[in-house]
């Protein structure tokens, strides 16, 4: 393909919105354009990257036995409705009315609509059994789009569904499509780790999410140092390195006294001279998840953790049973339970339900709020001074914790979701009635797991991963173009005549070629060179014609060879091998 056929721009400087690398060089590069926050238009050239990457997935997906399909983007409201999604995914699923005043919704995910679409099959023990997947667009509605493809509204996604007829069936799908995951993440030839992870609104006992590893990568990843256990800092245990047991070994009488001004615990811990992880802070939370108008009533729950600990508002979902983590209380709220403002509140007194991190287990004689504002309690003990409704490890974990495997340390590393595996079981065939008769005749609820992959976002995560000061480092798996020719003079009859039957032969060996044939400076194509980032660049001059010889660049060494023309072919295969 020829630069000038082409529709090529590049930029010298990325928009201001543009925050991370990988945004910056796909906008400078001109692989992007946004049409409106959270959705752009792909170039030729990040459309050739996304093909590529598609037809990884297909041959790894179709090799497992999986089927292709493709669903629709719109969805009724009715299906959603089946299993409460409708108001569980909020103001994330666009939703509108049609002409004659039915609701649909934009497809933010499509577990309700493939369990319709094999629902009225799938109804004998012999139709199983089955793995179907599509690659289609999907949107979500979110309420700030950032980091170009990292986190847009409109995106292209990879979504399979595996069907089975009981739980051993529906974990041999899930082991299967996992081996195909990581098939499909190594021939990128990039750095990733398979974390546990939290299920979210999609729901199943049993994920993993496949992150590539980049520092400008929103999730946080704990990675022990001696084994394979890696998990997302969202379900990672938290085991300290060190137990803190208190030194007292008898409980004092409790104590009131002022604390004037010292609402955090980071002053709190100065006026005392007590260590924050000694110090207990109190936090509070409701149940109530609003996803019911007529349920208007505060639900408020308190929090106990050590002071130097933050809490983790996903292990609070999961012990609660919550759809969605629970939002804290306001100020007002606060009052209106505690009877004083947030730094002054403590679990002595309290009506409500007290949920208490493992890190406060070992404290004795503590220090918490008084429910009234300006003063604080020492020597408060649990079980003699409130009763606790449940025990659990409700912190989040951090570098340095125990491996909950093999008692290593905890590393942290930055990574990027871009895959994520989940065993379902019954959680939407029950809902929506999609059962089968077994041997005996019985009707049984199908099995089901899920699996994604972000297509578009892997696509930007590869770069993420893969660039230097000077453009872009294409994995040679999914480059748009695996060689990139400079010619230097256009309007030279040997140079053009070289360049035209190199691009024409490559080709025939589907070797994806990118001719920059516009007549412009050798600085200005090296630079447009290096920004777009193709494997191999080729260099071919008028002067080193001469001198029979051609320049071959690897783009990710930055080697340079001097090469006879006689070897092009040779040396370009060697370089892709």
């Amino acid at each position: 393909m020829k630069w000038t056929q082409n529709h090529i721009f590049t930029l010298k400087e990325a928009p201001s919105d543009a925050e991370i690398p990988s945004h910056k060089l796909l906008v400078r590069g001109g692989f992007i354009k946004k049409l409106a926050p959270g959705i752009h238009t792909y170039s030729n050239m990040a459309l050739r990257a996304i093909r590529k990457f598609e037809t990884i997935i297909r041959e790894e997906l179709d090799k497992r036995g999986c089927t292709e399909v493709l669903m629709p983007m719109v969805q009724p409201r009715d299906l959603w409705e089946e299993t409460s999604r409708w108001k569980e995914m909020g103001d994330g699923l666009l939703k509108f009315q049609n002409r004659n005043q039915h609701w649909f919704c934009l497809g933010a995910t499509h577990e309700e609509a493939v369990t319709d679409y094999v629902r009225h099959d799938l109804k004998s023990y012999r139709d199983f059994p089955k793995n179907i997947y599509q690659i289609q667009t999907k949107y979500r509605d979110e309420i700030r789009p950032r980091f170009g493809l990292m986190r847009g509204r409109e995106f292209s996604m990879k979504d399979a569904y595996s069907f089975d007829l009981d739980r051993d069936g529906a974990l041999k799908a899930y082991d299967s499509m996992y081996k195909a995951y990581q098939a499909i993440f190594d021939r990128l030839g990039l750095k990733y780790r398979i974390v546990q992870a939290d299920a979210g609104n999609i729901g199943g006992s049993q994920t993993h999410e496949f992150q590539l590893l980049a520092e400008a990568g929103e999730d946080a990843l704990l990675v022990c140092d001696s084994c394979e256990f890696a998990a997302n800092v969202e379900v990672s245990p938290a085991i300290d390195a060190i137990q803190h047991v208190s030194k007292d070994t008898s409980e004092k009488a409790l104590e009131k006294f002022a604390t004037p001004g010292h609402k955090t615990i980071a002053d709190l811990s100065k006026f005392t001279s007590m260590p924050e992880k000694e110090l207990v802070k109190t936090l509070f939370f409701s149940q109530n998840e609003g996803l019911d108008p007529k349920d208007k009533d505060l639900k408020p729950f308190a929090v106990l953790l050590r002071g130097s600990d933050e809490v983790n508002p996903i292990k609070l979902k999961n012990l609660l049973g919550m759809t969605n983590p629970p939002l804290m209380l306001t100020d007002e709220e606060v009052k209106m339970v505690t009877g004083a403002m947030p730094g002054s509140c403590g679990p002595v007194g309290l009506q409500i339900p007290i949920y208490m991190d493992n890190g406060v287990q070992g404290l004795k004689n503590y220090i918490v709020g008084a429910n009234e504002d300006g003063y604080h309690v020492k020597n408060v003990n649990h079980g003699r001074d409130y009763k606790v409704t449940k025990v659990a490890d409700l912190r989040m974990a951090r570098a340095g914790d125990l491996c909950p495997l093999c008692k290593g340390k905890l590393s942290t590393y930055r990574g990027i979701e871009v895959g994520h595996v989940f065993y379902l079981g019954t959680k939407y065939s029950q809902k929506m009635n999609a059962t089968y008769l077994d041997q005996q005749g019985k009707a049984k609820p199908i099995e089901m797991g899920c699996y994604g992959i972000g297509v578009t976002r892997t696509v930007q995560a590869c770069i993420e991963q893969s660039h230097d000061q000077d453009g872009i480092i294409w994995p040679k798996a999914i480059a748009p173009y695996h060689v990139h020719i400079c010619a230097l003079d256009v309007k030279d009859e040997k140079v053009m005549g070289l360049t035209n039957s190199l691009e024409k032969e490559l080709g025939s060996m589907g070797i994806d070629v990118l001719v920059d044939d516009r007549d412009e400076r050798p600085g200005v194509k090296f630079k447009d060179a290096d920004l777009l980032g193709m494997p191999l660049r080729l260099v071919i001059g008028k002067r080193g014609l001469d001198n029979n010889e051609v320049e071959l660049v690897d783009r990710k060494t930055k080697a340079v060879k001097k090469i006879n023309p006689s070897q092009i072919i040779a040396e370009i295969k060697q370089g892709l091998a």
